[in-house]
């Protein structure tokens, strides 16, 4: 499960979770956003990089989705 952390109103986050909708359907992969804003303990890890995006669970990258290393990420899960 891919799960973009993202913020209402966040630019980049928009343009991240377009990336991850795309990517992840072209894999057939499952994917969500969660809110930082909605959950106290992600604001206080994440809520400075915002969009964070977690592969599993596990913090995969924030700010920008970089294709080719997403896509080596979620090939060898």
């Amino acid at each position: 499960m891919v799960t973009v952390v993202s913020r209402q109103g966040c630019h980049l986050c928009e343009v991240a979770e377009t990336e991850v909708a795309r990517i992840c359907g072209e894999l057939d992969v499952p994917w969500e956003v969660t809110d930082v804003d909605a959950d106290p303990e992600l604001r206080a890890e994440y809520g400075d990089q915002v969009p964070v995006i977690l592969i599993d669970g596990q913090e995969h990258g924030y700010w920008r989705v970089e294709e080719e290393r997403f896509r080596a990420a979620l090939a060898t899960r």
